[in-house]
């Protein structure tokens, strides 16, 4: 029995994903750039990714 994936691009470096079943709202990391990805959509298998902003802490410095 094959098993699902679904599959999309980093938006950053278009490097090609596929990933098993993940539903909207998910956060995964580009195997590429490392950048944190979410997965806004899921559609006909292919999955609509966005970068997601990382907020660095302020050490005061």
């Amino acid at each position: 029995m094959p098993t699902a994936t679904l599959s999309g691009a980093c938006p950053e470096c278009e490097t090609g994903l596929t990933v098993p079943p993940v539903v909207r709202g998910e956060t995964l990391s580009c195997p590429e750039c490392l950048l944190t990805l979410r997965v806004e959509g899921v559609e006909d298998g292919r999955l609509a990714l966005r970068m997601v902003e990382v907020q660095l802490r302020d050490w005061g410095q």
